[in-house]
């Protein structure tokens, strides 16, 4: 019982699942609601910050050297799962493509559970290949590089997997199978003799005779034997060549499996994937006087549904909706999106910020994620004027911009993700920091990719980046737990809080662009210079919506059995109601957050107006008082 010595305990039954839930009145004037049945009070952290009720994430595996020196081939550029997550593929800068293969469930583990999704989180080397070597062409005189700038998954047909897989300049087909067994030739050298007219098979050698010299002639036919091992091979099928003058940011494949779209600083040109000779060219933005050139393209992506849709976007922060049924050309967009900027805070980084670096539909179709330099925007494709959501990333770097357009940062380009039920977004950024943004409560989460944090199983703690020194918390505010851990800071003492990082302090060189979320579970791959990060998420019960709907849904006509002396009833009049209600507004305010345990902290979630019938005036027997 805290100084204002406000307490109400429910108790909720279940299907035999009694809980205990205990609603305390918070130094702040809310509230803190406690489920004791999912407390786990051994493992229980009071240094962790609160999520706000989202699952946590858990470490999974490291792929990759932990040296300090990175050699620049090793470096990823472009990570992507397949469609059902089997299968992950990451592209280096040395043009080498790494394919992990999901390992299979134990029998325990079958046994354990009906969902073994939930213990296959790791995954191991499948299969490794050169997809791209350096090249060089003479006619303009330009070393094209082999790093791989994109892959994409083709869907599953038979027993082999496809994918593209692009450079500056060139597209790739490639077909990924597995082989058991192997066409073996017994003999190989050819036997002349002196025999009878005959023909015989032995041990695999057919003898013919040859009529015109009389000799009988030994051939050897290959036999098939089956190897120890299984091979996995990767064979190019098809080199999309010769059609871009430009260096490709993106390709896409659209969702008839049959065409795809490659796109570079100033076309969009589409491609049946069974011609390698020929592409249409359906955008192109190049102006016929090179210096009246304003934009160029910076990403493109097919609609997940609609094979005649595609999107692509700009370095002006323009994002443009196309339908090729209007046009072989499409010059002519069916939509534009674009959000305008105030003109008074327009500055010299103002273009370079708002540049589009990738955009992705979420895989209903009906939003578009894109992200600039400093935020993650969600649009919806039927408003054009603004996003319906907006997300910062890292806005504590806004005063850094003239350092990072000093050391080229500025023009990184970061990567966005959709999770599988298009409720979170993921997108990373500097220190090796990435973010976690809950599109239904408007929370977000920072977590790290470290080698601190590298234990099987081990909760990733969330970051804080402040601005200032340890005397403001974020956004300049600062709860009682976190002054006590930085007034332990300050004396010195062991229990220091260590998850805030000052933005002096973040390395720039380490950097999170490109992500990606697992098409139907909670996994998500991070590529950090040469290493890739596994997380899986935990789906904890979300105590916040059982518990909030069920004091809403609470009945007070039953007697809860968690005081034999306090019952609250509803046999008091309406005027009784609303004076309790009166009371109880004004001695606390219902801005409620929520605890969910084991979580990391606490966080203000969004503000739950209660319901009149959950107020009951209690009755002449109550002794507990509101």
């Amino acid at each position: 019982i805290n100084q204002l010595g406000s307490v109400c305990l429910f108790k909720s039954e279940y299907e035999h699942d009694v809980s205990f839930i205990i609603i305390l009145d918070n130094s702040d004037g809310g509230l803190e609601i406690f489920n004791l049945s999912k407390l786990d009070w051994e493992s229980y952290d009071t240094e962790m910050t609160d999520s706000g009720g989202e699952a946590q994430w858990y470490f999974s595996q490291v792929k990759g050297t932990m040296e300090d020196e990175v050699n620049e081939a090793d470096i990823i550029s472009t990570v992507e799962f397949n469609e059902d997550g089997e299968l992950l593929a990451t592209g280096d800068k040395g043009g080498r493509i790494v394919i992990f293969q999901r390992e299979q469930p134990s029998k325990s583990q079958l046994q354990q559970t009906e969902n073994s999704n939930l213990f296959r989180t790791e995954y191991n080397v499948y299969s490794t290949f050169q997809s791209h070597e350096a090249e060089f062409d003479y006619l303009k005189s330009l070393e094209i590089e082999e790093k791989i700038n994109k892959i994409k998954w083709l869907r599953r047909k038979n027993m082999a997997h496809f994918l593209l897989s692009t450079n500056d300049k060139t597209v790739k087909l490639w077909k990924i199978r597995e082989r058991n067994k192997r066409a073996v030739i017994q003999s190989s050298a050819s036997e002349y003799s002196h025999y009878q007219n005959h023909t015989s098979l032995l041990n695999g050698n057919i003898t013919v005779r040859d009529d015109v010299n009389g000799f009988i002639r030994t051939v050897s036919i290959p036999v098939v034997k089956y190897m120890d091992r299984i091979e996995v091979e990767a064979i190019p099928k098809r080199v999309f060549a010769n059609a871009h003058t430009y260096h490709i940011n993106s390709i896409s494949l659209n969702s008839d499996q049959e065409t795809f779209m490659s796109a570079d600083d100033l076309r969009i040109n589409l491609w049946h994937i069974e011609i390698t000779n020929q592409s249409f060219n359906i955008v192109d933005i190049k102006p016929a006087n090179m210096e009246e050139l304003t934009e160029v393209i910076t990403a493109a992506e097919f609609h997940p549904k609609e094979c005649n849709l595609f999107v692509y976007s700009s370095s002006k922060g323009i994002i443009r909706l196309c339908d090729m049924r209007q046009s072989a050309l499409c010059d002519s967009q069916a939509k534009i999106f674009e959000e305008r900027e105030d003109p008074t805070t327009k500055n010299f980084f103002s273009e370079i910020i708002s540049s589009i670096s990738d955009v992705k539909f979420s895989h209903s179709g009906r939003y578009l994620c894109t992200r600039d330099y400093l935020n993650v925007k969600v649009w919806d494709l039927n408003m054009e004027n603004r996003p319906v959501e907006t997300y910062s990333v890292h806005d504590y770097l806004r005063n850094k911009l003239c350092v990072l357009y000093e050391n080229d940062c500025i023009f990184d380009k970061f990567e966005c993700s959709w999770s599988s039920n298009d409720e979170h977004i993921l997108t990373g950024s500097y220190n090796n920091f990435f973010k976690s943004f809950n599109r239904n409560s408007k929370q977000e989460q920072m977590f790290e990719c470290s080698r601190e944090q590298t234990k099987p199983r081990q909760q990733l703690r969330p970051k804080r980046v402040t601005n200032s020194n340890l005397s403001n918390g974020q956004n300049g505010n600062s709860s009682p737990l976190l002054n006590s851990k930085r007034n332990n800071l300050l004396n010195g003492k062991s229990n220091a809080y260590k998850d805030e990082v000052n933005v002096d302090n973040l390395d720039f060189t380490k950097k999170i662009l490109h992500t990606s979320w697992h098409p139907k579970d909670n996994v998500i791959a991070i590529a950090a210079t040469n290493n890739l990060y596994l997380f899986y998420n935990k789906e904890n019960q979300n105590t916040t919506s059982s518990s909030a709907s069920y004091i809403s849904s609470y009945n007070t006509n039953s007697t809860p059995n968690c005081f034999t002396n306090n019952t609250f009833t509803n046999n008091a009049s309406q005027q009784q109601i609303q004076n309790s209600q009166s009371q109880l507004n004004n001695q606390i305010q219902l801005n409620t957050s929520f605890y969910t345990a084991p979580t990391s902290g606490y966080t203000n979630t969004t503000p739950v107006q209660a319901p009149p019938q959950q107020v009951s005036s209690p009755n002449t027997t109550t002794t507990m008082s509101l």
